[in-house]
């Protein structure tokens, strides 16, 4: 069964393009943006089930777009697409309000159980031998 909306925001409309295709069988709706006022306007109007969400994304008021949007909408959904691997910049994701961190190289294998999970209530992080080995389980 579908569910309702998705927000898809990355700079590179390449990459929404693949994310949209990974994900169009599970929403109903979906909209893409490719910077940061489009994606808070958005984010504001549409109030989306879910939002996916490169951490590389320039925001003006914090220090990375997890924080923006941890802050701007506390409780709604989202998972940070991201190239780093660091724990810490995990950590920091997860402790802004993200509900999942998902390496971009590996966006074809784990985007799909991140949405499941994300969209259960649960907490999503990509399975690489490096993360699992730093990252403390959710409680």
């Amino acid at each position: 069964m579908k569910q309702g909306c998705l927000l898809l925001a990355d700079s590179h409309m390449n990459m929404l393009g693949g994310i949209r295709g990974l994900l169009e069988p599970f929403f109903e709706t979906i909209m893409m943006v490719t910077d940061e006022k489009s994606l808070l306007e958005a984010a504001e109007k549409v109030r989306p089930d879910l939002i996916v969400v490169d951490l590389s994304m320039h925001v003006s008021r914090e220090i990375n777009v997890a924080r923006r949007l941890g802050k701007s909408f506390p409780g709604m959904k989202f998972i940070i697409l991201s190239i780093h691997d660091e724990p810490v910049a995990v950590e920091e994701c997860l402790e802004a309000g993200a509900a999942g961190f998902v390496l971009k190289r590996m966006a074809d294998t784990d985007l799909v159980p991140a949405v499941e999970a994300v969209m259960k209530g649960e907490t999503y992080v990509s399975s690489t031998r490096y993360l699992q080995r730093s990252i403390r389980p959710a409680a």
